[in-house]
C-alpha cells in the first residue's frame, strides 16, 4: 500500500514560499489502478514524484507497505527507485541507443549480467508487442511504438508499482486506448501498482478503479470511479464532465470524445502478460 499522510510540498522558502500540495492524505491500495485526476497545474505530477522521491515532501510522509520511505538516501532511495517504475507523456527514450538497449539501461545500473539483460529485454519486447523492432532506434518508432518501448522499460527491474505521468497525452484516440489496454493487462496479469495521472474524464473511465480529484494542490473527493463520475461532489469535477459531455454532444475532436468512455478497449496484436 502507498500511503501520503499529511503531506505537504512548497517550493522556495519563507514569505516567498509557494505550497503546491497542501495536507494529502492518501491510501492507495496493492493491485489496484489508481488516478489522480486534475487540470494541467493543480499539482497532480508533483504528487505523483513524492512516490519515488523524485520531489522531497515538505512536511508529511510517504510509506510503501508500511515503511516511511520520506527521507530514503543513498542505497535505501536506489533501492525504492527500483521498485517503483515511471513512465512520462514525452516517452524520455535514448535516441543513441537501439529499442533493446532502451530497456537493458536500468539492468545496466544494478550490473545485470549482458546475456540476463538481453533475455529479459527480449520477454519485455514479446510482452509489448514489439518483437522485431530490438535493433530499431527510436526516431524509427510511432508514438505509440515508443510508448510501448518506455513501458517495457520501466518493467525492466520487475518494479511492483508503476507510475504513468500522463502516458498517452501525446498519442491519438486509437493508440491512447490500446495502451491503456496494454497497462490494464500488465497490473492484471503482473499485479503491479498502477497510479495514474491524467487530465483526461475517459482515461480515468477506462482504466481507473479509484480515483482522487486534485484541484489548486488539494484532494477535493475520493472514490470508486464510476460512483465519482456518476455523483461528482467537487464543483470542478462537475464542471469538467459537464464539458466533456457538452463535447460529445457537439462531436469535438477532444480526446474524452474520441476515446472509449465506456471503458471498452482495442486489441493491439500485443501478447498476454506472462
Amino acid at each position: 500500500m502507498i500511503q501520503f499522510d499529511h503531506l505537504h510540498k512548497s517550493y522556495g522558502e519563507g514569505p516567498d514560499a509557494h505550497e503546491v500540495l497542501h495536507d494529502i492524505n492518501l491510501d492507495i491500495r496493492d493491485g489496484e489502478v489508481f488516478g489522480i485526476l486534475g487540470s494541467s497545474g493543480a499539482g497532480k505530477s508533483t504528487l505523483v514524484r513524492c512516490i519515488n522521491l523524485l520531489e522531497r515532501p515538505t512536511k508529511g510522509r510517504v510509506l510503501i507497505d508500511g515503511n516511511d520511505v520520506t527521507n530514503a538516501t543513498g542505497a535505501e532511495l536506489a533501492r525504492l527507485r527500483s521498485s517503483i517504475g515511471m513512465i512520462f507523456q514525452d516517452f524520455n527514450l535514448f535516441q543513441q541507443r537501439t529499442v533493446l538497449r532502451n530497456i537493458t539501461f536500468p539492468l545496466e545500473l544494478h550490473h545485470v549480467p549482458a546475456a540476463q539483460r538481453k533475455a529479459r529485454a527480449e520477454r519485455l519486447l514479446d510482452l509489448v508487442g514489439l518483437s522485431d523492432y530490438a535493433d530499431r532506434y527510436p526516431s524509427q518508432l510511432s508514438g505509440g511504438q515508443q510508448q510501448r518501448v518506455a513501458i517495457a522499460r520501466a518493467l525492466a527491474n520487475n518494479p511492483s508499482i508503476m507510475l504513468c505521468d500522463e502516458a498517452t497525452s501525446a498519442l491519438d484516440s486509437t493508440t491512447t486506448v490500446q495502451i491503456l489496454d496494454l497497462l490494464r493487462r500488465i497490473n492484471r496479469d503482473m499485479n503491479v501498482t498502477m497510479v495514474v495521472i491524467t487530465h483526461s474524464l475517459a482515461v480515468a473511465r477506462n482504466i481507473c478503479d479509484r480515483i482522487a480529484m486534485i484541484d489548486g494542490g488539494r484532494i477535493v473527493e475520493e472514490g470508486e470511479t464510476e460512483t465519482l463520475f456518476d455523483n461528482p461532489k467537487s464543483d470542478i469535477l462537475k464542471a469538467l464532465i459537464a464539458s466533456a459531455n457538452a463535447q460529445n454532444h457537439r462531436g469535438g475532436d477532444g480526446h474524452d470524445a474520441a476515446n472509449a468512455a465506456d471503458g471498452s478497449a482495442a486489441t493491439d496484436g500485443s501478447k498476454e502478460v506472462r
